[in-house]
């Protein structure tokens, strides 16, 4: 039987030597826990001339040896590719969204950026987009949906529901306004 195409064969061939369980998410990993050691510093600095440096070489070996860790647990894996494939189609949601807003807006040097109350509720959304990813990943989405449609007609769960909503309604009329938010209102 013939391949569909050239490029197929290379895909079949990167999954069966273990590209995609392996060794992407190893170098994910390495280059995450790297870059969060050399920049927090935290197995200190030496100092080369007046300048101080992060010990790259207890980086890098902390981080290897915490990559091959989340390599070794297939469960890790899983949860790192179902992770960073929906964080991409997040990820190209949110640049559709600011392209849309950008073909609305008045050209300017500087470009479009979203600011005030669209700022903070992209951010608000790009958030739970994240937490719910990584719930559905966990499987504890799954969990916590049949659990809630099991007791729906429970009065203590609706009662919560109602709770939480009336809780939400009162936050947000009873917050105090912010400086910005007074300084537009009084234009």
């Amino acid at each position: 039987m013939s391949e569909p195409s050239a490029f197929r064969g290379v895909i079949d061939f990167f999954f069966n030597i273990g590209m995609y369980d392996v060794i992407l998410p190893f170098l994910l990993v390495f280059a995450i826990v790297f870059a969060i050691l050399d920049k927090s510093r935290i197995f200190g600095t030496m100092k080369i001339g007046e300048e101080k440096y992060p010990m790259k070489n207890i980086n890098a070996v902390v981080a290897f040896v915490i990559a091959f860790f989340v390599v070794a647990s297939a469960q890790l894996v899983e949860v790192l590719t179902t992770v960073s494939s929906h964080v991409v189609i997040l990820l190209l949601a949110s640049v559709l969204f600011l392209t849309l807003v950008g073909s609305f807006s008045k050209e300017s040097d500087e470009g479009v950026f979203l600011e005030g109350g669209w700022k903070t509720g992209f951010m608000i959304v790009m958030l739970i987009g994240i937490i719910l990813i990584f719930l559905n990943a966990l499987n504890w989405l799954e969990l916590g949906y049949n659990w809630l449609k099991d007791h729906w007609d429970n009065q203590a769960v609706s009662s919560a529901i109602l709770l939480l909503f009336i809780a939400l309604v009162v936050g947000v009329v009873t917050r105090t306004p912010t400086k910005d938010s007074n300084k537009k209102n009084n234009k």
